[in-house]
């Protein structure tokens, strides 16, 4: 064990085993010749070719129509945006241009009125936008407003959108409805005829627009819906204890109202007179009433009212009838209906006018004589009594014939008139309702006139004013009807 040599070495890897057990052999490396040595080593052989199965028919098909579907689709937008463009581009119009399109018009005919226009120079660019953009059914007739270089595209618009001029028809307050018939006969724009006139009342004065092509029909109907619309709103909110017992029955003292004054500011106080009279069983005693009982829907005479005509009996004269008339005398506006619905709380029985558009109110008959005596001397200022007399074959028994007075002696002659003489001017240049051109901006105010006496001549300086004599507005007014 001592002096030994110890061998340091590794033992030898055990030998792997080959699969069946045996020791496996080392590879024998065979020599090569120099001639094998430098010739090129040989590629592989390639691999076995692969057979492929037939394709079908219907395979193929398919795939070329998608091809072909690609190719179409990318043509197909590339075309909608060159036609877009062109579509958006400025158009040729020099200047703002209203055409009109008729009815029943086809799209061709469309693109064809637009280019004789001068709207458009492609008629078929204006029809593949429509078809395009799916608007070739709601292009619509009518008169059009095209602005200048208006494009295809906005052409299109304006014929789809439905933007067409628009004109206007203007009903004034007061008209009755023969009148306002008259009116929209008179209109150019407006087709078609009115068969028969609407019942009196039953229209809307307002400023109306409509198309080209509108029917006259067609604006009384919406006139009529109007006033009805109006006559419900305002009938649900009036004051309970009118003496009205039917919105008709508003409208007729409405109409009263709105031929009696043309001042805003004025109506509820008018309106307030006859409320009051109406309480009190008085009569109306409204010139406007005299004149429709002796013209109908004509509207005025034209000229003064006579004594004879303010006793004559017709159904719509209130100096004789009692209470309402049987129907409106006019179309009254909406402020009329409100200033009747909702009435100025006054106890005022009389108005007549005050020489600056408006009237004087007042509470007693001495009041109303002496306000009655003050219009006598603003009309004899003004020389009123020469600009429309009334027929001297006219004129009643009992009220003297005028004189021919010169012009230069009017005033004085107009001062002397009788005291039962009529005065109530409807229609006439003498209408003080006549002057819608008053300023509700400023103040206003009477000239101070000299009194007159009894004999209707001015007083002297200092003298004192006797009172006027009645029956200066109309006869007497009758005793109150017992409660």
């Amino acid at each position: 064990m001592f002096g030994r040599n110890r061998d340091t070495t590794p033992p030898p890897a055990p030998p792997e085993h080959a699969p069946n057990g045996s020791a496996p052999e080392a590879p024998r490396l065979a020599p090569r010749s120099p001639h094998e040595a430098i010739k090129p080593e040989m590629a592989p052989p390639p691999p076995p070719r692969r057979v492929g199965r037939p394709r079908g028919g219907l395979l193929a098909t398919l795939s070329g129509l998608f091809s072909l579907l690609a190719v179409v689709a990318l043509a197909a937008l590339v075309a909608l945006m060159v036609l877009a463009q062109q579509a958006n581009q400025p158009g040729p119009l020099p200047a703002d241009t209203v055409v009109t399109i008729p009815r029943a018009t086809g799209m061709s005919e469309i693109s064809r009125i637009l280019e004789r226009e001068g709207v458009i120079e492609q008629p078929l660019l204006f029809q593949l936008y429509a078809v395009l953009n799916r608007e070739q059914a709601n292009l619509k007739a009518g008169e059009f407003l095209f602005r200048a270089n208006v494009s295809v595209a906005d052409a299109v618009d304006t014929l789809t959108e439905g933007r067409a001029v628009l004109h206007t028809v203007t009903i004034p307050e007061g008209l009755t409805s023969l009148q306002i018939v008259e009116r929209l006969r008179e209109d150019a724009v407006l087709t078609g005829e009115i068969e028969t006139v609407p019942a009196e009342g039953s229209l809307m004065p307002d400023t109306y627009k409509f198309e080209r092509g509108t029917t006259r029909a067609q604006v009384i109907d919406i006139m009529k819906r109007a006033q009805d619309s109006a006559l419900a709103e305002i009938w649900a909110r009036r004051d309970e204890d009118l003496p009205l017992a039917t919105p008709e029955e508003l409208v007729i003292l409405a109409s009263i109202v709105e031929k009696e004054t043309g001042r805003a500011d004025e109506r509820p106080r008018v309106a307030g007179v006859f409320i009051n009279r109406l309480r009190q069983g008085m009569k109306l005693q409204s010139d406007p009433t005299i004149v429709y009982g002796l013209v109908g829907g004509r509207g005025t005479l034209g000229r003064g009212i006579l004594r004879t005509e303010i006793r004559e009996p017709t159904p719509y004269n209130t100096y004789v009838i009692d209470g309402l008339p049987p129907t409106p005398i006019a179309n009254p506006g909406r402020a009329a209906m409100e200033a009747v619905a909702t009435p100025s709380r006054t106890d005022d029985l009389f108005f007549v006018a005050d020489g600056t558009g408006g009237h004087a109110f007042a509470e007693t008959y001495d009041q109303h004589r002496r306000n009655v005596a003050r219009w006598r001397q603003i009309e004899a200022a003004r020389g009123a009594g020469e600009a429309d007399q009334v027929d001297p074959a006219d004129v009643p028994e009992e009220a003297p014939e005028r004189s021919s007075a010169t012009p230069a002696a009017a005033p004085a002659a107009a001062a002397t008139r009788p005291a039962d003489a009529a005065d109530a001017v409807e229609g006439t240049p003498l209408d003080p309702l006549a002057n819608t051109t008053f300023d509700l901006t400023n103040a206003q105010t009477v000239p101070e006139l000299q009194p007159l006496g009894e004999d209707g001549a001015p007083l002297p300086e200092g003298a004192e004013a006797a009172p006027a004599p009645a029956g200066g507005e109309g006869p007497p007014l009758p005793p109150r009807r017992p409660e």
